[in-house]
C-alpha cells in the first residue's frame, strides 16, 4: 500500500514539475540570471566611468561622471526591484494562489502597514529628488544632517539608491542614511573646494612681515608641481581674522580641486610652520618680549 502511495506521490510531483513546477524553476532561474546580467552591465558602466576618470587630466570625477555613476546604481536597483516583484506574483499564481482573492486581504494589510509605508515612500521620493537635483554623487565628500541625530554623518559617498545613501567615514566606518531622514547636505567636493588655514602668531609680531612670509609660501606652493596639480589658483592671504591680547590669527585660503582641500590644507600648514620657524616666529606661541 505504501509503495502505491509513494508511486502516486512521485507521479503527482513529476506531473507538477513538468507543468507549473518547471515554469516556477525557470522563472526563478531567469530572475537570478537577469539580476547577474544587470549587475554585470552596471559594473561595466561604472568601471568605464572610473576608467575615463583615471585617464583624464583632472584628479577628480566631473559632476557629470558622478551623476552617471549614481544613475547607473539607481536604475539597476529600480529595475531589479520591479523584476523581483513581477516574478514573485507569477510564482504565487503558479502555486495556486488566486491573486484576485488577495485584493481584500492586501487592502487590510496595506492599511495596517500604511504608517510604516509612509517612511518608505518618503525615502523613495527624497532619493528621487537627490538624484535628479544632483545634490551629490558617487565619490563626493559630504556632511549630512539627519533627523533626530545631533551628530552629522560625514564621509565619502559609496552608494546611492532611491532609499538609502551609504557613506564611508575617514575611519573606515560604513554609514547608512535613509534618504527621507536627510535634513541638510553639505557637499565638500562639488565643482571646487577651499582650504582655509588659520595661522596663529604672537600679537607682537610684525603683521606685514608675517603676511609677506605667507604670500611667499603660497607662491612657492603654487609653483610646486605636486601642489599646483591640486590648486586652482595661487593661495591668498586674507589678513587678520581674530585678535586677542596675546595672539592674532591670520587666515590663508586656497581654492582646490573637489575633495582635495584636506590634502592641500595639511601641506600648506607644514610649509607655513617651517617658514615661520625659519624667521624665528613660533606658531601659536606667545612671546612676551618679541
Amino acid at each position: 500500500m505504501s509503495s502505491i502511495l509513494a508511486a502516486g506521490t512521485g507521479a503527482d510531483f513529476a506531473n507538477w514539475l513538468r507543468s507549473s513546477g518547471l515554469e516556477i524553476v525557470l522563472l526563478v532561474v531567469g530572475a537570478m540570471l537577469f539580476s547577474r546580467a544587470a549587475t554585470f552591465v552596471r559594473d561595466r558602466i561604472t568601471r568605464k566611468i572610473d576608467a575615463g576618470f583615471r585617464s583624464s587630466d583632472s584628479l577628480v570625477r566631473s559632476e557629470a561622471a558622478k551623476h552617471r555613476h549614481a544613475l547607473a546604481q539607481v536604475i539597476t536597483w529600480v529595475v531589479l526591484s520591479i523584476v523581483y516583484f513581477l516574478v514573485s506574483l507569477e510564482v504565487l499564481r503558479r502555486l495556486g494562489f488566486e491573486l484576485g482573492g488577495l485584493v481584500a486581504p492586501a487592502a487590510v494589510l496595506g492599511a495596517a502597514l500604511g504608517f510604516g509605508a509612509q517612511r518608505i515612500v518618503q525615502d523613495l521620493l527624497a532619493g528621487f529628488f537627490l538624484i535628479t537635483e544632483r545634490q551629490y554623487g558617487f565619490g563626493d565628500v559630504v556632511r549630512i544632517a539627519v533627523t533626530g541625530n545631533s551628530t552629522e554623518a560625514e564621509g565619502t559617498v559609496e552608494d546611492v539608491t532611491l532609499r538609502i545613501t551609504t557613506l564611508r567615514s575617514a575611519d573606515g566606518e560604513v554609514i547608512t542614511v535613509p534618504n527621507g531622514q536627510i535634513v541638510k547636505v553639505t557637499n565638500l567636493s562639488k565643482d571646487w573646494a577651499r582650504a582655509a588655514i588659520d595661522v596663529p602668531v604672537p600679537a607682537t609680531a610684525d603683521i606685514n612681515k608675517v603676511n609677506e612670509i605667507l604670500r611667499e609660501v603660497g607662491a612657492k606652493a603654487f609653483a610646486d608641481r605636486k601642489l599646483k596639480a591640486l590648486l586652482l589658483d595661487e593661495p591668498t592671504v586674507m589678513g587678520v581674522e581674530d585678535l586677542t591680547v596675546n595672539q592674532m590669527n591670520i587666515k590663508m585660503v586656497a581654492r582646490t580641486l573637489p575633495g582635495k582641500q584636506f590634502e592641500v590644507g595639511r601641506e600648506l600648514r607644514v610649509r607655513v610652520a617651517a617658514a615661520l620657524r625659519r624667521e624665528g616666529l613660533s606658531v601659536g606661541a606667545y612671546q612676551e618680549n618679541a
